[in-house]
């Protein structure tokens, strides 16, 4: 299912109070979400190749398999947020907040994560080294 411009304004803006953004699957490759507040949305195996999220706040959104290949994420808030087994291959995330975020088995190739922050209690990848890749831990 793919969501015009409009048709995702009306759903993120539109949503009632204490409801979660359920779009499991959808096909937002390409949005234009700047800014976006998707709080708490499931967005498990959802198409967001080369959205552009930055600086929304994704806390505790499920986006475990989720395709962000090539996703501008710069300044997104992902804290909490379950990204496992999501494709972030040349995604940027440069100073989002990945503080408790899981990313195991995440494909983080090429992904740049200049200045992006993170936790103890934040899950890499196996043998991942997210000071190698420019992170700070907080």
């Amino acid at each position: 299912m793919q969501f015009s411009s409009n048709e995702l304004y009306l759903m993120i803006n539109h949503q009632p109070v204490n409801k979660r953004l359920w779009l499991p699957k959808a096909d937002l490759s390409l949005a234009n979400l700047p800014g976006a507040n998707l709080t708490g949305a499931y967005l498990r195996m959802a198409n967001l190749r080369m959205a552009d999220l930055t600086g929304a706040d994704l806390t505790g959104a499920d986006l475990s398999g989720a395709n962000l290949s090539g996703a501008d994420l710069r300044w997104a808030n992902l804290s909490g947020a379950d990204l496992s087994g999501a494709d972030l291959s040349g995604a940027d995330l440069s100073w989002a907040n990945l503080s408790v975020a899981n990313l195991s088995e995440a494909n983080l190739s090429v992904a740049d994560l200049s200045g992006a922050k993170y936790t103890k209690k934040t899950k890499w990848p196996d043998r991942f080294d997210p000071v190698k890749a420019g992170a700070k831990i907080e």
